[in-house]
């Protein structure tokens, strides 16, 4: 029978994410609208949510933090393009951004000295295999395939290489490993369900050294350019954006930091996270239809949760058939107002996708799931009726 509870937010996109709890338009009456972002409070505002962000996330002292153009993208990309080319990189993929980045460095950067390890989605490579002597680049949680890496431990101290993590739907939900880890990106509007179009970046001294000593033989594009003269340029790291942002943003950024400093910080997202999380594994154990794509729980992600259909009635289908079964559960919710964009990533295998991050109520999340069971029974009907 088709449920009678809606989940009251119900937005589970995996990006833009669902803003916290409590949000609301007027929480944005404080920002510096019609001041340069170079003013004294635009400066202000940039500061704050550096200053929050390292305070919440524990991220060391001497650690560079900044604020940099087009989002998590612009942040790798920036990396990519200034710190690659000084020794061997392995590159890390097990989703379809870490693919990404392996074609902008085999395909764009041209790099000679590239080894590639790649996992189907749903699982991780062997880590034991990673070569410390080199870079490497990865992605601590794969938002399109639902997998994250387990810890830091994998990560030796004494290593030669840097390791640069897009960290973009992990940080403010996961444990990062911040001794093990030379340079993290992510974007304001995953865990913190902020707004689009601004990155942030954090390097590590050894990060800083490697900018300062090496130059890469390719042209660089001004948006990438973090050193002048030879030395690091300070002012990106202090507020002092690389361009204009938007301080509308950047007051939203603000508020949920806030948010989060209220509700108990880094420990507190991380158990909002690992609850809706828990919400979803306790359903699907039940279900009798639905599963993970990642099935290994020691990698299954928190944040992008990925569902497969382990139903006969759907694995008998052809591939085309089962993204169309797939969409077709995610259209009916939709329509129902019980849950938009829970649809699974085009380039994954079939299925759906739950966005568990912090700002995502587990009762939310709750109140959605017999909303997919009514959905799979709609489609089941149909798929038995035309068989």
């Amino acid at each position: 029978m088709k449920p009678q509870q809606l989940p009251r937010v119900p937005l589970f996109s995996s990006g833009p994410c669902a803003k916290r709890p409590g949000w609301g338009p007027a929480i944005l009456s404080d920002a510096a609208l019609g001041r340069s972002h170079r003013s004294k409070i635009g400066k202000a505002k940039l500061g704050d949510v550096i200053d929050r962000s390292r305070k919440i996330l524990g991220i060391p002292d001497d650690y560079r933090i900044g604020i940099v153009p087009a989002s998590d993208t612009g942040a790798v990309e920036m990396v990519l393009w200034s710190m690659l080319g000084a020794r061997g990189v392995d590159m890390l993929a097990w989703e379809s951004f870490g693919a990404g980045w392996v074609a902008d460095v085999t395909k764009q950067l041209k790099l000679d000295d590239v080894r590639v390890l790649e996992a189907p989605y749903g699982e991780i490579v062997d880590l034991a295999e990673v070569d410390f002597s080199r870079d490497v680049v990865f992605t601590w949680n794969g938002t399109t395939s639902g997998v994250r890496v387990p810890n830091g431990d994998w990560i030796p101290s004494d290593r030669d290489g840097l390791t640069i993590c897009d960290a973009t739907s992990a940080a403010f939900a996961m444990d990062l490993a911040w001794d093990k880890l030379d340079v993290v990106t992510w974007s304001w509007q995953k865990v913190l369900g902020g707004e689009a179009a601004h990155g942030m970046l954090v390097l590590s001294p050894r990060a800083v050294e490697r900018l300062e000593s090496y130059t890469p033989p390719w042209p660089m594009p001004k948006l990438f350019r973090m050193t002048k003269g030879g030395k690091l340029n300070e002012g990106i790291f202090k507020g002092e954006t690389i361009n204009t942002p938007s301080m509308l943003a950047v007051e939203d950024a603000i508020d949920t930091l806030a948010w989060a400093e209220e509700i108990g910080g880094l420990p507190a997202l991380m158990q909002r996270c690992e609850s809706n999380l828990a919400a979803i594994e306790e359903w699907a154990a039940g279900s009798g239809w639905a599963g993970f794509l990642a099935a290994d729980k020691s990698i299954r992600s928190c944040t992008s949760i990925c569902l497969s259909i382990v139903d006969p009635a759907f694995q008998s289908l052809s591939d085309e058939d089962q993204a169309a079964a797939a969409k077709k559960i995610a259209t009916l919710v939709e329509a129902e107002g019980a849950g938009y964009d829970i649809a699974g990533y085009r380039d994954a295998p079939p299925g759906l996708r739950i966005w568990g991050g912090a700002t995502v109520q587990t009762a939310d999340i709750e109140a959605l799931l017999p909303w997919l069971d009514w959905a799979w029974g709609e489609v089941k009907s149909e798929l038995a009726k035309a068989a």
